[in-house]
């Protein structure tokens, strides 16, 4: 196992600090939200422990996710989706618990991780991570933007220096009747933080915003002695204890502490799973690398044992700090183990300064993170994809937002499959049917490919589709097209035996399109069939990406262009 490479060591080390210093006011924030459903006047120092839970997760994770992963520039920590799961627990706990008891919200938190951790690793055992690639961008789209949601609803509150309720329906019901209740200055710095992490990159992208929003606006309630009730308060220095030393376990009904923790833990296994898995993918785009993705799983696991073991809030890989630290110059799994390392020295050396953060202040940094989430480009184009995708997504986003996150996922993928069976069937029907099974054919060349010429043979290259492109045949098909050599000037995608083309097929093939582009690469295409055709126009992919004069009905037409026009220019 490569911990790190010698002729990286500068960028991994840099990267990680990098990855580190974003990551700390958004460990700080997720903790927060995550213990935010009990009140400051129920638990006294209940910020101070949601800001450690957070730190120390992002810490923990960050360096065994790292150590044991197979995704060696991924950063790992808490994250918007796994912690409205971790949420849920702690407000249900909280509520079921008499008298209420920190001692059995931790201790069940601590059991979800530990749970958690294992699942993972029993997925990463039993190679599930495949499996992964089989889920619809619709339902991704409808979920992701429904997490992005949640987090800026329940955000609302803080925001205003003001207790949130527990469920989302009576956030939004009730926000008129207590709207009055609202601590203007609270609001003011809240405000202040998202401007300052909007518009800051304007000057510069060096300094991360976020950082610069958390330190400002501490800066700005210190001065004006903000009331210290809506501060995180103080979280305790040193190194991090296991649960079960910092708090009393006697009297605790562990079965039915176990009994809660379950059926979350599971939750946070697949959410964690997924999200970690997707970042990879990132990961692999960027760095032109590919990870281990069962691997992966084994050490989120691990990774989430540990934060267990400690009481903090489970994680999972983060697109944007490992995002952050590619591009800083992390590669190797030694930059994630930095970033652990980095968030540890903090909380040894400026826990104490930590206090003073406002709520409002990390409010504001986690509703920037609620707009992130949100994926824009699925409502753009809501009105223009199959109105079955349309409603597999707004489906999702409801089920999501006001019922369940797994139950979200499990019927988004009943309705897509069942939808993907009766378009089969529609093609089977209307004789747009291929014999072949989805597979991508780079060596056999087809009949009509005879009237190309040898000169021309050698210009271009030929990537040849066979079957439909959907949300099951995506993961191959990135790959087959991440596999085109890179001094390829004319490439040539052959659609005739696509006979249908999904929302996730659409974009895999937009995506795969633009990266050649940016290549320098001139891109065609060749009988596509009506379907694809339809979704491929609707969307703008042609002509606004592909001119309409680089499609063609036959091969030949395709040939004639190139001898004619084309190859002149190269």
């Amino acid at each position: 196992m490569k911990i790190f490479d010698k002729t990286n060591l500068k960028g991994d080390i840099f990267g990680g600090i990098t990855a580190g210093i974003v990551a700390l006011p958004l460990a700080l924030a997720f903790g927060i939200q995550a213990f935010g459903v009990i009140s400051i006047e129920e638990v006294e120092n209940i910020g101070a422990i949601g800001a450690l839970a957070g730190l120390t997760g992002a810490m923990m994770l960050g360096f065994f996710a790292s150590l044991f992963g197979g995704t060696p520039s991924q950063i790992s920590g808490p994250t918007g989706p796994m912690t409205v799961i971790s949420a849920t627990l702690i407000s249900t706990v909280w509520a079921t618990s008499q008298p209420h008891s920190i001692e059995t919200v931790v201790i069940s938190m601590a059991l979800a991780a530990i749970l958690c951790g294992v699942f993972q690793i029993i997925f990463g055992v039993i190679k599930i991570g495949k499996y992964i690639r089989y889920i619809p961008y619709p339902v991704l789209s409808g979920f992701m933007s429904g997490i992005g949601i949640i987090i800026i609803v329940q955000q609302i509150y803080p925001l205003l220096g003001m207790k949130s309720p527990v469920l989302i329906v009576d956030m939004i019901t009730q926000l008129p009747e207590k709207i009055g209740g609202l601590d203007i200055t609270a609001l003011l710095l809240g405000l202040g933080t998202v401007a300052i992490i909007y518009l800051f990159p304007l000057l510069t992208k060096k300094i991360p915003s976020t950082l610069v929003a958390l330190i400002v606006m501490t800066v700005v309630a210190v001065c004006i002695h903000f009331d210290s009730r809506l501060t995180i308060g103080e979280i305790p220095s040193g190194f991090p204890m296991p649960f079960f030393v910092k708090h009393s376990v006697a009297g605790i009904d562990w079965l039915a502490v176990l009994k809660m923790s379950v059926i979350p833990a599971l939750t946070l296994a697949g959410l964690g799973s997924i999200d970690t898995l997707l970042t990879s993918v990132v990961a692999d785009n960027t760095t032109k690398t590919k990870h281990n993705s069962n691997q992966e799983l084994i050490g989120q696991g691990i990774g989430n044992v540990i934060v267990g073991i400690f009481g903090s809030l489970p994680g999972a890989g983060a697109t944007m700090r490992t995002v952050v630290n590619i591009n800083s110059g992390g590669r190797n799994r030694l930059s994630g183990m930095v970033h652990g390392l980095f968030l540890l020295a903090v909380l040894l050396g400026l826990g104490q300064l930590v206090k003073y953060v406002p709520l409002s202040v990390l409010a504001g940094i986690l509703i920037t993170v609620g707009f992130g989430i949100i994926d824009y480009k699925g409502f753009r184009d809501l009105l223009k994809i199959p109105r079955a995708d349309a409603v597999v997504l707004i489906t999702v986003l409801i089920l999501t937002v006001f019922v369940d996150l797994l139950i979200a996922v499990g019927i988004g993928m009943v309705i897509a499959c069942v939808l993907f069976m009766k378009r089969a069937g529609d093609l089977v029907e209307s004789g747009y049917h291929s014999d072949h099974v989805t597979q991508f054919d780079k060596e056999v060349p087809w009949d009509d490919e005879k009237v190309l010429t040898p000169e021309i043979k050698n210009k271009i290259y030929i990537q040849r589709l066979n079957g439909p492109i959907f949300f099951g045949s995506i993961t191959r098909f990135q790959e087959v097209m991440h596999d085109i050599p890179n001094d390829a000037k004319i490439v040539i995608i052959r659609m005739k035996l696509v006979s249908f083309m999904d929302q996730s097929g659409l974009y895999a093939m937009e995506t795969a399109i633009k990266d050649l582009q940016a290549q320098g690469v001139t891109v065609l295409m060749t009988i596509i069939q009506p379907q694809p055709m339809y979704m491929l126009q609707r969307m703008n992919v042609i002509p606004n990406i592909v001119p309409e004069e680089h499609t063609f009905k036959t091969f030949e037409d395709c040939s004639h262009y190139l001898s004619n026009s084309l190859l002149k220019t190269i």
